[in-house]
């Protein structure tokens, strides 16, 4: 799974022997027994990070990596901004308790290997939209797109690309994000499934790798029916695509 750094890519990295720590700008990365760590980079992330390994008798190492620049388009959606509210005044009420329940999903982070694992595409299909694009909604200007996007008709089934477990499952729609199923990988890192037309897991659930999990639907802000795969690494949001085998 392990990629070379560039903005919004993931990398599988090991500390060395005997290392007690690893930081990633500052930050503490977890670690495994054998010593390896994951890192993300955001869609806007700074063109280098530092990465430093605290030994057992206090040496440090430092290194510093240089981080790509991805290459985004722009992409015109046609869909109401505010998704499944009819107005503008019924998106704020509702927005603030949806952004509160996807935020305490995130907040949770298990100590499971899925991360491990080559990551599989949940659904087969036309790639409909990118990561990172800049994204116009019937013509007002929209916030980048935060995942990868797979057209398939309503009603088909998807699987779990790997292994998680589920830390959120809205079966109210959500006024954007439709239908939405989250699924944490461990070691920060996980998965979200926009516009389903019907979850098949609940939260709490432990999935595995190619396990249905979720029907393709068009709920929330969605011009037609497609799965969004949307995944983050702790605060840094990251491509799908780069983690599965080239298509």
């Amino acid at each position: 799974m392990s990629v070379p750094a560039v903005q919004g890519g993931l990398v599988v990295g090991r500390a060395p022997r005997g290392a007690r720590s690893v930081t990633l700008n500052g930050v503490a990365l977890p670690l495994t027994p054998e010593g390896f760590f994951l890192m993300g980079f955001d869609r806007d992330a700074e063109n280098s990070a530092s990465l430093t390994a605290t030994l057992a008798d206090g040496r440090k190492l430092d290194r510093y990596l240089a981080v790509k620049p991805g290459s985004w388009r722009i992409e015109n959606v046609s869909a109401n901004p505010t998704g499944g509210a009819k107005t503008t005044a019924e998106f704020q009420a509702r927005r603030g308790a949806e952004l509160a329940r996807i935020n305490a999903a995130r907040a949770k982070s298990s100590l499971g290997n899925g991360w491990r694992q080559e990551f599989i595409r949940p659904v087969a299909g036309r790639i409909s939209g990118l990561f990172g694009a800049q994204r116009i909604y019937n013509g007002t200007p929209g916030s980048y797109h935060s995942g990868m996007d797979m057209a398939a008709p309503t009603g088909t089934t998807f699987v779990a690309p790997a292994d998680g477990i589920v830390t959120l499952a809205a079966t109210d729609a959500f006024t954007l994000e439709g239908h939405l199923l989250m699924i944490d990988h461990g070691m920060g890192l996980n998965s979200a499934f926009l516009h389903c037309s019907e979850l098949l897991v609940k939260e709490g659930d432990y999935v595995k790798q190619g396990q249905v999990i979720g029907r393709v639907g068009a709920t929330g802000r969605a011009s037609g029916p497609h799965l969004h795969w949307g995944m983050k690494w702790n605060n840094a949001r990251v491509d799908p695509k780069l983690l599965i085998p080239a298509m």
